[in-house]
């Protein structure tokens, strides 16, 4: 089994494998390209997001700037959007949903390291999926880590950090992030009705 394979099934793998390696510099090459293109270049942008992401929707903006360690294993709804700062560490597959809004300064974290310190001396990691389902709005400065899904309907609060699974029709906050209310809680209570 490669390395890479390895990575693929969530196992233990040696990061600095050279074919590893000779991907995550395309894909920085990539970004550094994309970060790079005049703000307003809508097209350039689009073509460059369609050799870079595994799959992505209709209407996908990301602010510069952007980076991924991969690129392939990131796949996008259709109205996407991000703010400036996006930070991607795709491993394993990060999924995103439909109306999905991002705050600035945020991460996605797939790549994990083993806590016993000789595995991860040397160069072993592993990593874990995260889903972000659809409808779903991220403050700024939030961390999302390894192995969360975040269901449909969500709003998660800036500056949280994501450590377990957010169900669907919540709002959560803090670090660690945990659920406060729900959505239609926090709309009554808007709506002046709670």
């Amino acid at each position: 089994m490669t390395e890479k394979e390895k990575q693929q099934a969530g196992e233990l793998y040696f990061s600095n494998d050279k074919e590893l390696a000779a991907e995550r510099v395309k894909a920085k090459k990539l970004c550094a390209e994309y970060n790079a293109i005049e703000y307003n270049d809508y097209q350039k942008k689009e073509r460059l997001l369609d050799r870079l992401l595994a799959l992505r929707g209709e209407n996908t903006v990301l602010e510069p700037n952007f980076f991924c360690d991969y690129g392939y294993n990131i796949i996008i709804g259709d109205n996407f959007y991000s703010n400036h700062n996006l930070v991607i560490l795709d491993c394993a597959e990060v999924t995103f949903g439909n109306n999905v809004f991002i705050g600035p300064n945020c991460g996605f974290y797939t790549a994990a390291h083993p806590i016993d310190a000789e595995q991860r001396n040397s160069g072993l990691e592993y990593a874990k999926p995260i889903k972000v389902g659809s409808d779903v709005w991220i403050g700024g400065n939030v961390c999302v880590m390894p192995g969360v899904t975040i269901g449909d309907n969500v709003v998660i609060g800036g500056g949280s950090v994501v450590t377990k699974d957010i169900p669907s029709g919540s709002v959560a906050v803090g670090n660690p992030c945990k659920v406060v209310r729900s959505v239609g809680d926090a709309q009554a209570e808007k709506a002046g009705k709670k």
